[in-house]
C-alpha cells in the first residue's frame, strides 16, 4: 500500500469511494461526496496546517482510506489531529491499519510533529481498535465535543507523542 497526497486529480476516484461509503461512515464522519466539496478539501489542503492523503493499493491503484491531518500547529505544541475513514468494500482487510501506521510515520519524521489527537465517538468501536492497535492511548471525553453532520456529538480523546510511537517500535 502506498500513502499520497490528495489532488485534483483524485477528483472522480476519492467522490466514488466516499459516496460509496456513506453507510459505513454514518454518523461517524461526513467526508466530502460532491464536486463543491471535494474542491473544497483541496483548496484547503493549499494551507499548511491541512494535509489530507489517501492509501492506495499498490497492485491496482484503488482508494482503500484517507486521513487527513488537521489543525497542523507549529512552534511548542507540534501537534495535529487526526480524521480517517475506510472505503467500503476494503473495511476489515488490514488497510486501515496500514495506513494509519504510515499516516503516524509521516506525522512523527517528515512533518516532524510531537504529538496526534483523535477525536472518536464512543460508539465507533472500529475506529477506537484502529488508534488502539496503532499505539495511541485514551486521554479522556468531551460531551458534546463535535459537530457531524449538523449535530453535536461525544467524544473520546485519543492520542499518541512521538517518544511513546519510538517505545512502541523499539519493544516491536
Amino acid at each position: 500500500m502506498e500513502l499520497c497526497p490528495l489532488t485534483r486529480g483524485d477528483r472522480a476516484a476519492y467522490l466514488a469511494a466516499t459516496r460509496s461509503s456513506l453507510k459505513l461512515h454514518r454518523p461517524w464522519i461526513d467526508p466530502p461526496t460532491t464536486e463543491e466539496g471535494f474542491a473544497a478539501l483541496v483548496r484547503r489542503a493549499r494551507d499548511d496546517s491541512f494535509e489530507p492523503m489517501i492509501a492506495r493499493r499498490r497492485e491496482d491503484g484503488a482508494i482503500v482510506g484517507f486521513f487527513n491531518l488537521s489543525h497542523i500547529i507549529r512552534g511548542d505544541l507540534q501537534s495535529a489531529f487526526i480524521g480517517f475513514g475506510a472505503v467500503a468494500g476494503f473495511e476489515g482487510c488490514g488497510y486501515m491499519t496500514e495506513g494509519l501506521t504510515l499516516v503516524i510515520r509521516r506525522a512523527f519524521t517528515g512533518l516532524r510533529l510531537h504529538r496526534i489527537e483523535a477525536n472518536i465517538q464512543p460508539a465507533n468501536s472500529a475506529s477506537i481498535a484502529l488508534v488502539r492497535r496503532c499505539g495511541f492511548v485514551r486521554e479522556g471525553f468531551s460531551a458534546r465535543y463535535l459537530k457531524v453532520a449538523g449535530r453535536w456529538m461525544d467524544h473520546e480523546h485519543w492520542a499518541i507523542h512521538a517518544e511513546l510511537w519510538r517505545d512502541q517500535r523499539r519493544r516491536s
